[in-house]
């Protein structure tokens, strides 16, 4: 703490201490006041002005050091001044001192409390960003909360000091007039009790709903404005239909289905989505056959004897379908027909907020349906990067990927892959393993910008041993073709060179499919992304919007994990809404070794000026790991400092994506390393890594004086 505020603190602590010292407490009790009350109007009727000053100043300085007796001095002030003058002179005074003991506390507290909890804090603080007028209207309104206490919790918070002082010297007007009225009549009074009764209490309580039920209006009347010119259906067909079978629709059709609601299911291409179709089912088929290669190539190392895989490209490919094929029956519309859901194989287009419009291509009539929400889940699709002759060497996304290497009979000879992200990487290894030849052009200095450093190099050992050439801070200028020869030419750091290539994979980005389905029809904007609310609504109440199309994360588990908040808010909303969580929401990078996280990585921490501690575990000591010629990568856990409590980890390694459940487990639950040390794991198993990494936490923290003592204790006994 600095000096200046030490001595704030010690000016105050002596002010105090000099109330109860001289027994000012009784001065300002009810008893003291009406006692004196002839006194002090003698010397009201003397110098009006000056005890209007002298009064003002006292009552601000007892609000501001939070001392008792406002409450009494608000009474003696309807006494002394009458209502009117005396409804002014509390009105301010009481803000003023408010607003004192406000900033009082946060200059004093405040940056050491968000230090130390803001983690933990973060939510209420976005809470107060947003709502805090409301939330601080509703208490100002309810004398049942002290309102010391309001002044300096208030002070932890964001909240205005502006916002702060106008809202208390409204939210608290109501009952400085009911304490004013009653002072005006103090000699009849015997105690407090005559004024504070639980009537008046309750009416007081009853008032402090005010704002929020003036809140749910505001929102009535905004959403009044947002369906302006919309003429809303009387009967609707349906409770939900939500557009897009992928894994943010499948969920919310699934969920509102369990729940006994009527929901169509809309996809006009292929049920499952990008997931099954072009992205997890189908690369991570790739990825197994290309670590199968890789430990086929490595076989010597496990005395199997030196080996070479001989890759039929075709067979593998074939196996990719083979895949997808016995994946779709859990996406299917017969599947979820028998859940209780309208599949419809068609083209939706929005035509108000609540009406959808459904062409099938066919010869069927268009048809409509209506219903009191939609679940917008339309995913997105891969950019393709504005590249001067990019068209004419016909680059592939990873959607259009899988159509042109089930065509081929053995690997493309030469890739070339644009971005430095999970997908290029993945695909790129992968590529390679089967026996390609793979440049990765990454326009940074780094690959994979989310992941720490520390996990990235683990990847970058791995891609050169698979003879992967990445080319960071390579910026591609141009391609062209040249006899039949495919080229990009690249700049890096001021020089230009070439590459030749027979495949160009752009993985680059997704972007959010915003048009075809009527959004510019509704207000929406189809050239810029579509906003969502912590409810996940859109500019429409109820019109919802998740998975790709929204973000944040462009994750299977995170669409689906949105999902259910989209579905039961589109359902139950009127009762109750859910704000969606990320919070726990693990990520997973299926190079080899894999990355996985949770929660916060060390550079998100030192960008958000997070404090925290580091256990480390590597797996070159994991007994498994080792049996299993895998024992490479670390188990990396930050945790606050001096507690377990959890805020982040890293996994790099073998089946990184499955140690990684135990850590969301235990985040989501907030449980501690403790409590995962104290869990039994079977050995010898990878699992047991994250018990190790505990453990590193448990020995950083052992409390080395009473082990000093326990070794004199066991001396003694011996």
């Amino acid at each position: 703490m600095s000096i200046k505020k030490r001595v704030l603190l010690a000016a105050i602590v002596l002010l105090i201490a000099a109330f109860f010292y001289f027994d000012l407490q009784q001065q300002l009790s009810f008893n003291g006041v009406k006692q004196g009350l002839g006194q002090f109007t003698a010397w009201k009727d003397a110098s009006p002005v000056l005890v209007s000053v002298l009064f003002f100043c006292l009552y601000v300085l007892v609000t501001g050091l939070s001392l008792p007796g406002a409450v009494v001095m608000t009474l003696a002030a309807g006494s002394l001044f009458g209502f009117l003058w005396a409804a002014v002179l509390v009105s301010f005074a009481s803000a003023v001192g408010a607003t004192l003991a406000f900033l009082v506390s946060r200059y004093l507290l405040r940056d050491w409390v968000q230090n130390k909890f803001g983690r933990r804090l973060k939510s209420i603080n976005e809470g107060v960003e947003r709502d805090g007028s409301f939330y601080l209207f509703s208490l100002r309104l309810v004398p049942v909360f002290p309102f010391f206490l309001i002044n300096l919790l208030m002070g932890l918070t964001p909240i205005p000091v502006r916002t702060f002082y106008w809202v208390s010297q409204v939210g608290m007007l109501a009952g400085t007039l009911v304490y004013i009225n009653a002072g005006t009549q103090l000699a009849q009074l015997d105690s407090l009790g005559g004024i504070v009764s639980p009537s008046l209490l309750l009416s007081f309580c009853l008032l402090g709903v005010f704002p929020l039920v003036a809140k749910s209006i505001l929102a009535r009347i905004k959403a009044r404005r947002v369906y302006r010119g919309f003429s809303r259906p009387r009967h609707f067909d349906r409770n939900i239909i939500v557009i897009g079978a992928g894994a943010g629709g499948l969920v919310s059709a699934y969920i509102a289905a369990a729940v006994k609601s009527t929901v169509s299911l809309i996809e006009a291409h292929k049920m499952g989505g990008d997931c099954l179709n072009y992205g997890c089912v189908p690369s991570k088929s790739l990825i197994q056959s290309a670590k199968l290669a890789a430990q086929v190539r490595d076989a010597e190392r496990y005395g199997v004897g030196k080996l070479k895989p001989e890759i039929d490209f075709a067979a593998v490919m074939r196996r990719v379908a083979d895949n997808i094929k016995a994946i779709a029956p859990h996406d299917s519309p017969e599947r979820y027909r028998q859940l209780g859901v309208d599949v419809v194989q068609g083209y939706a287009k929005l035509l108000d907020p609540w009406r959808v419009e459904i062409s099938t291509g066919g010869d069927e009539a268009v048809r409509q349906l209506s219903a009191r929400s939609i679940v917008l889940a339309t995913g997105a699709r891969p950019v393709i990067p504005d590249i001067p002759g990019i068209a004419a060497v016909k680059p592939l996304s990873s959607d259009s990927l899988w159509a042109h290497l089930a065509e081929l009979s053995s690997p493309p000879e030469r890739v070339a892959i644009i971005g430095g992200g999970a997908i290029a990487c993945e695909l790129g290894q992968s590529l390679a393993r089967l026996g390609s030849k793979v440049s990765l052009i990454v326009r940074s200095e780094r690959l994979l910008k989310r992941e720490d450093q520390d996990a990235v190099d683990y990847v970058l050992t791995a891609l050169a041993a698979d003879g992967v050439e990445v080319l960071r801070e390579h910026t591609p200028l141009r391609f062209d073709v040249d006899a039949g020869v495919k080229r990009c030419w690249l700049d890096h750091r001021g020089q230009e060179r070439s590459i030749d290539f027979d495949m160009l994979l752009c993985a680059v980005g997704r972007q959010a499919r915003l048009s075809g389905y009527g959004l510019n029809e509704l207000g929406f904007d189809e050239n810029a992304d579509i906003e969502v609310n912590d409810y996940l609504q859109t500019r429409f109440p109820n019109i919802f919007a998740v998975g790709d199309l929204v973000g944040p994360y462009q994750l299977t588990h995170a669409a689906a994990h949105q999902a259910w908040y989209a579905a039961v808010n589109g359902l139950f909303g009127q009762f109750k809404k859910f704000r969606v969580d990320y919070r726990f929401i693990p990520w997973v990078t299926f190079t080899d070794p894999e990355i996985a996280r949770v929660g916060l990585t060390e550079q998100e921490a030192q960008q958000q000026e997070i404090p925290y501690e580091v256990s480390r575990y590597d797996l070159a000591d994991l007994d498994r790991a080792i049996v299993d010629g895998e024992a490479k990568g670390f188990v990396k856990v930050l945790t606050e400092p001096g507690k377990d409590r959890i805020l982040g980890v890293t996994i790099v390694g073998k089946n990184s994506g499955e140690l990684i459940a135990e850590f969301v487990l235990a985040m989501k639950h907030n449980l501690g390393l403790n409590k995962v040390l104290g869990t039994i794991h079977a050995y010898p198993t990878w699992v047991e890594a994250n018990k190790f990494a505990a453990g590193e936490w448990k020995k950083a923290h052992a409390p080395a004086r009473v082990l000093a003592w326990l070794e004199k204790y066991h001396a003694w006994r011996r």
